[in-house]
């Protein structure tokens, strides 16, 4: 008697783990409406992204001469990395705390290294409002790189050009890298 029941208590446990394991089979096959959305963004490029983006207004662009006035996506390029400077817009404006007390200029910038690699991902991310002059990116050589270094940091900034162009993003050369 006891040797039926072993067989016969195991054959019903690996039925239960199986009416487990298929039951959550069928969970995994419906995804939350947030990994759906998550997918279908993985689904849309970069450059149909960036695309959403306005056209830059060259008139609007052209007029800013410093580095702390551009509010656009802002590119430093070095022989390695790329450093990606990014204005976060102001937030709108609030009858509960007026001015600019809660989201100062300072707080809004953000610095990022990234590899060449992960640039359009990188700018296909931002938010729309980070683009007031339209689509058009800064790139700039890093003024802070040795001099040997010169020829690698233009083949890089080259790459980086080529790379915006291919996303439909127009690169205006900032001045301070002639």
């Amino acid at each position: 008697m006891k040797r039926l029941l072993l067989p016969s208590l195991a054959l019903a446990l690996i039925a239960l783990l199986g009416g487990c394991s298929h039951g959550n089979q069928n969970t995994a096959q419906k995804p939350s409406p947030q990994q759906a959305q998550a997918e279908h963004k993985e689904e849309v490029s970069d450059s149909e992204l960036l695309a959403q983006i306005p056209p830059p207004a060259k008139s609007r662009y052209m007029a800013i001469h410093t580095r702390d006035s551009w509010e656009n996506p802002f590119l430093i390029v070095s022989a390695k990395t790329v450093s990606l400077k990014i204005m976060y817009p102001q937030p709108p404006h609030s009858n509960l705390v007026p001015g600019t007390l809660m989201q100062p200029r300072s707080a809004r910038k953000r610095e990022l290294e990234l590899r060449l690699a992960d640039l359009p991902e990188a700018l296909a991310s931002l938010p729309p409002d980070s683009w007031p002059y339209g689509r058009v990116v800064a790139v700039e050589e890093d003024p802070n790189e040795v001099r040997s270094d010169r020829i690698s940091i233009r083949r890089n900034v080259e790459a980086t050009m080529e790379m915006l162009n291919n996303l439909g993003v127009v690169v205006y050369e900032w001045p301070g890298a002639r």
